[in-house]
């Protein structure tokens, strides 16, 4: 069976994948950009940035990928449903590539949009999100998008087989927090910590096998 990963959730020191408030102007509320500042001198993100250690785990984000499962404020910012025309932040051409599957509840028609990405719109909880995508992907692994409060579901219902944070050197203080209702999530998984010249720590959390 196809596996559910998480690549390239960014976290601060105290646990917050986002800041607050999200808006149009900040997707990332106060935290704005400094989570994933990591990322941007990346060969993976620019084709003239560095190709060590963050590149080598940033990229693996594409690999084998055939459908991603993301949550309504990933999508847009507040309100984004009142909006008949909103299309995602990512222009015509979103960096997917798969069927991608927006969990909120106030579900519109799917959009099919420039290189091989369809939104689709589901209301549903993690399980039957899961089969729907896993039904598009062709065999392939699905990955959850985020933001935190998705991952936080899928990781409580047990459906995350592999998961990459990294955790950047800041302290936000507020936001949207990964490890809540999480207590003893680390029994489930082998993990792994691998420290790059950034400052940021990669953290690999892959699922135990009987």
């Amino acid at each position: 069976m196809s596996l559910t990963r998480i690549h390239n959730l960014s976290i601060s020191l105290d646990g917050f994948a986002t800041g607050e408030p999200q808006s149009a102007e900040a997707p990332f509320g106060h935290a704005g950009e400094r989570l994933h500042e990591w990322m941007f001198g990346t060969r993976f993100w620019d084709a003239g940035g560095t190709a060590g250690v963050d590149h080598a785990f940033a990229e693996r984000h594409s690999h084998g990928i055939g459908a991603e499962i993301m949550g309504a404020n990933k999508f847009g910012p507040p309100g984004w449903q009142d909006d008949p025309g909103w299309k995602g932040w990512w222009g015509p051409n979103p960096p997917f590539h798969t069927p991608t599957f927006v969990l909120t509840h106030r579900p519109r028609p799917s959009i099919a949009m420039e290189g091989g990405t369809t939104f689709l719109f589901l209301d549903a909880g993690p399980a039957e999100a899961l089969e729907q995508a896993r039904g598009t992907a062709g065999g392939q692994d699905v990955r959850i998008g985020g933001g935190p409060t998705v991952v936080r579901g899928f990781l409580a219902a047990g459906l995350v087989d592999h998961m990459h944070l990294v955790q950047v050197p800041i302290v936000l203080g507020r936001g949207v927090r990964i490890w809540d209702g999480l207590e003893a999530l680390e029994d489930a998984y082998d993990v792994e910590a691998v420290s790059s010249p950034s400052g940021v720590t990669h953290l690999t959390f892959t699922r135990k096998r009987d």
